[in-house]
């Protein structure tokens, strides 16, 4: 789709985080995958890489849901997931999505609705390298709808 857009969002497991976000109408394809704001292999981070249609689904559509996929105010850990590339973060493709997502991450911040406060990283998408294809779509594919315990 030429129109289409991408953002990326690390939320722990990619698995689940994938198969919750290609339910939202306007999302065009997802790849689950590494990332970091640089080429140090070292800070990869689990993601979903979503290509969206914006005259469809809007990014903060994308952040919202975002937020309720996980829990932005654990450090490096997700459920029985635990480590650094489980943590939580949005990764910007540009100038517009990296306001949008600190606008997003202040106000949920701000909103009272946390008991600690939101530890999400925004960072710039130095790096994304596509999980292999066994793990694309892994939940679809062995009959699953989530991947929690």
């Amino acid at each position: 789709m030429s129109n289409s857009e991408k953002a990326t969002f690390g939320a722990g497991c990619f698995w689940g985080a994938e198969a919750s976000f290609r339910a939202l109408e306007g999302v065009v394809d997802t790849r689950v995958g590494l990332a970091s704001p640089t080429d140090d292999r070292l800070l990869q981070i689990e993601v979903v890489q979503i290509e969206f249609d914006p005259k469809t689904l809007a990014y903060t559509q994308l952040i919202e849901h975002f937020w309720g996929l996980h829990n932005p105010t654990s450090v490096d850990r997700q459920g029985s997931d635990i480590g650094a590339k489980y943590r939580s973060a949005i990764f910007f493709h540009n100038t517009e999505q990296q306001e949008l997502a600190q606008a997003a991450k202040r106000s949920l911040d701000e909103s009272g609705q946390l008991n600690k406060p939101v530890v999400t990283g925004v960072l710039p998408l130095g790096h994304f390298a596509s999980a292999s294809e066994e793990h694309q779509r892994y939940l679809e594919k062995h009959g699953k709808s989530s991947c929690s315990i």
